[in-house]
């Protein structure tokens, strides 16, 4: 019982030096295997809720919550830049990690996107959580889908952009005989399906809805703030509650994150499955390549370096076979070792014979990362798996045993296998090297709070001797 108030403090005390912010906090047990991830608004004061004296767990949240704190023996938090990045990164480590105790977020439901499709004449614009494989105009990851389609709606009566599915060529002359849909009539729609509107000035909205969702969009919020003010003026109350709504649909399009950082690679690749028998018949193999293992180091100036380890099956990311390395034999930067410490880790119990090998290893890089994990391979006996490597700059694909790199054409279904691995890889070390980096942060900012301040010696008011 005094070991369980002992833990219970020391935890509380950490909690002590959380900052009141958003972000995402951790439930660890003894093993400092993740049992919980959660987001807050305020980390300091949503995770000390869990630990207050006069808190019954088991009644306000539930057998469940009550069971993983009896588990915890520490805690720790990533801190973010605002509730939204908290909510996205909440839903991409839940996804990667798969802590026994969360149970939302675990399914493959992913966030929402604004796409306009640039590749047409008339672009459209659509919601969808299944971006298209030709080349689009991105907007998202969105956090909340409901008030997505509140401004879309909005902005269509604004802009007059069309959202229909229909194919619609500029060179199609009997557009003109077409008869256009009801948000035509009611002004919402400029109708290029009828031949309303030429190409050129149809291009022209698009391009001001692509600066207007890129921007602070300060200007339209003013317009609207100036009519919701004069309506209240005027008594005109419904009309000004129309402002206001419209006013707090346009400020949803902050709560979004960027394609770039918030990234959900499972929505961006397309007919993979076939890539595995085209990866074959490159290898000369009569066996299909079905498991493919992808490996990336992380660290930031030599500090806090990690290499994750990304299984995909027939083309597709197995989650539960995702594994983290901290580089634990290696000091400063040294890719090519932290990289054979980690194969050296992950390959020792299956070249034992207690576990199955992949039929491939993909390791991000160049030739002198495929070497240095060829002389790792080579300490072990057995049947060992193909081997390959693809460099970042040029797409080169190294291959063990073969001569000269390897040049696939973009639209290769092998190459895009090989570059979703990769970047999955990369984006899953990074993510767990950000986490190392913010935990040492906070580690060495409660060290220096513990530290006893010494008292400063005050000068004499009294002038010295000459």
């Amino acid at each position: 019982m005094a070991e369980d108030k002992g833990k219970i403090e020391k935890i509380r005390e950490k909690i002590r030096q959380f900052p009141a912010s958003p972000g995402l906090y951790f439930m660890k047990d003894s093993k400092d295997a993740v049992l919980y991830i959660g987001k807050a608004k305020n980390l300091r004061s949503r995770v000390s809720s869990y630990f207050l004296p006069s808190s019954d767990i088991y009644s306000s949240r539930g057998p469940k919550i009550a069971e993983m704190l009896e588990q915890v023996c520490s805690v720790s938090c990533l801190e973010t830049e605002s509730e939204v990045d908290a909510i996205l990164q909440e839903a991409r480590l839940i996804k990667d990690i798969r802590p026994p105790y969360n149970t939302n977020l675990l399914d493959d439901k992913t966030f929402p996107y604004l796409q306009i499709t640039t590749y047409e004449d008339f672009p459209g614009v659509y919601i969808t959580r299944n971006p298209g494989e030709k080349r689009c105009r991105l907007f998202g990851p969105f956090t909340a889908i409901r008030e997505l389609r509140g401004v879309l709606v909005l902005l269509q009566k604004i802009f007059k952009f069309r959202t229909c599915k229909l194919e619609i060529s500029a060179d199609d002359e009997k557009r003109r005989f077409f008869r256009p849909c009801l948000l035509h009539s009611i002004n919402q729609c400029t109708a290029p399906c009828a031949a309303k509107i030429n190409k050129e000035e149809y291009s022209e909205i698009i391009e001001e809805l692509t600066k207007f969702l890129r921007s602070k969009r300060s200007v339209v919020l003013r317009d609207l703030k100036d009519k919701m003010q004069k309506a209240s003026s005027r008594l005109r109350f419904e009309e000004a509650a129309e402002y206001r709504d419209k006013i707090n649909l346009i400020s949803k399009l902050e709560s979004r994150g960027t394609v770039s950082e918030n990234v959900q690679p499972e929505l961006f690749v397309h007919n993979l499955s076939a890539a595995n028998q085209k990866l074959a018949e490159m290898l000369g193999s009569a066996d299909p390549i079905r498991t493919i293992e992808g490996f990336d180091i992380a660290h930031l100036g030599g500090s806090e370096t990690v290499g994750s380890l990304v299984k995909f099956i027939d083309g597709s990311p197995f989650k539960h076979g995702y594994r983290r390395f901290k580089i634990k034999t290696v000091e400063g930067i040294d890719d090519y070792a932290s990289m054979q410490e980690v194969i050296r880790r992950r390959y020792k119990r299956a070249m034992d014979g207690r576990e199955l090998l992949p039929d491939m290893l993909l390791i991000d890089g160049g030739l002198g990362q495929l070497h240095a994990v060829e002389n790792v391979l080579d300490e072990f006996e057995g049947q060992k798996p193909y081997l390959a490597s693809l460099a970042k700059k040029e797409e080169l694909i190294y291959i063990s045993g073969k001569d000269r790199p390897l040049r696939l054409p973009a639209n290769s279904p092998v190459r895009k296998l090989f570059q979703y691995i990769r970047d999955e890889s990369h984006r899953f070390a990074q993510h767990y090297h950000h986490i190392l980096r913010r935990k040492a942060f906070l580690e060495e900012a409660e060290n220096k709070a513990k530290k006893p301040r010494t008292k400063r010696k005050k000068k004499s008011k009294n002038k010295p001797e000459e």
